[in-house]
């Protein structure tokens, strides 16, 4: 620990930092010929300009982000108790927040580990180590997990875009254990399916819990269209709540089987009908054929991946609330989100409302939300809240 070397700030770079902020950005470090022969995730001792310590944190030369702070204390040593303690940690709030073992184990820095998430499916692991700093602590890691929970199945799915920011190799590889069949998993009383390897990110979004319960209890009785259905997770809750009749649209032919399977494993299977398709064509082929619903669902994949993308992408999410709110029924509701990091929820919110008015609908909204608790944010990260939702009640003629 003696030897970590030491890494200072530009001068009055330093108080976000002392006032809890995690990250150090690239601009704001001195990168002198020594901290630029740093390999990338090395463990550094962070200072102010004038020498103070600020604690113990990840570096990378190469990143926007540079250095991640791990730990105030900056001689802490960085290994498997110091990774395992964490980990008990998160562990503890998720069995506070949940009865049964599916869940977001670890949420990067709002957990104490920066660029670490750990999504848990009973005794089966996802792991995503999208930071060089914990990369290299790949093997602490795994240790910990195996301390900790005692998992049959550890899968490293090392394959997301972020780690190209950080310089590393993208690849999904199994870690411990073995992987088959998709892994069934348990939400809000429901039975799903996750394809933990080829699936997107992980194989499933735990982010969404909360606001498929909610829009589930909505569509009783009723007519639920899904689009960007992915493996069934709101349609699949909305049959299981009651709804009569339930249409889901994807273009996965692979995500729509799982979406079948699980409508079959809870017994819904005559209520939902799965289809492959793009969402806005088939939204807007339903709108001329004089289809409405009492609920429709739009959960798109990110439409905003970089900054360059904003502008289409806003247009996108603009669309999407038109063309829901035209499939609407009058006193129907709409539910739509964004996980695009890069667009605000200001901005989204200003989208859905064009796009309300584009149709012609006004209403209330009922809800506005963000991932489920366990996916905290760190409080001096608000930015790194990625999710915003906002389920509708619409009024006048459909």
């Amino acid at each position: 620990m003696s030897a970590r070397p030491s890494l200072r700030l530009r001068p009055g770079q330093h108080k976000r930092l002392q006032f809890g902020h995690p990250w150090a950005y690239s601009n704001e470090i001195a990168l002198d010929a020594a901290a630029k022969m740093l390999a990338p995730g090395s463990l550094v001792r962070l200072e102010t300009a004038t020498g103070a310590p600020l604690g113990v944190a990840f570096f990378n030369p190469h990143s926007l982000v540079a250095a991640r702070l791990l730990a105030r204390d900056p001689d802490a040593p960085v290994d498997n108790a110091f990774i395992a303690t964490r980990l008990r940690h998160a562990l503890a709030l998720r069995e506070t927040l949940y009865t049964e073992p599916y869940y977001r184990l670890v949420h990067a820095e709002a957990d104490g580990l920066p660029g670490l998430i750990v999504d848990r499916y009973g005794d089966v692991l996802a792991c995503q180590l999208n930071a060089a700093g914990i990369d290299r602590l790949s093997e602490p890691i795994i240790a910990a997990l195996e301390e900790v929970l005692q998992p049959r199945t550890i899968l490293l799915r090392n394959d997301s875009s972020v780690r190209s920011l950080e310089g590393l190799e993208r690849y999904v590889r199994v870690a411990k254990g073995s992987l088959g069949e998709p892994v069934e998993l348990q939400e809000n009383g429901c039975r799903f399916l996750a394809d933990l390897e080829g699936g997107q990110k992980t194989g499933w979004f735990f982010d969404q819990r909360d606001n498929r319960a909610f829009m589930a209890r909505l569509g009783r009785d009723g007519r639920v269209a899904d689009f960007y259905c992915y493996t069934g997770g709101f349609a699949v809750a909305a049959a299981v709540a009651g709804a009569r009749d339930v249409i889901a649209v994807d273009r996965s032919e692979a995500a729509l089987a799982l979406a079948e399977r699980a409508a079959a494993l809870n017994g819904v299977a005559a209520r939902c009908r799965f289809a492959r398709g793009e969402a806005f064509a088939e939204m807007e082929r339903r709108i001329a054929a004089g289809e409405r619903f009492d609920v429709v669902i739009c959960d798109p994949p990110a439409f905003v991946k970089s900054k360059r993308d904003l502008a289409t992408g806003a247009k996108g999410y603009r669309k999407m609330a038109r063309l829901a709110a035209q499939l609407a029924a009058p006193g129907g509701f709409v539910f739509l989100a964004s996980c695009s990091h890069n667009m605000e929820p200001e901005r989204f919110a200003e989208e859905l409302r064009r796009g309300l008015a584009q149709a012609g609908r006004t209403g209330r909204i009922l809800r506005s939300a963000g991932a489920a608790p366990d996916h905290p944010i760190h409080p001096f990260l608000p930015e790194s809240a990625y999710l915003k939702a906002q389920a509708l009640q619409l009024d006048g003629a459909g």
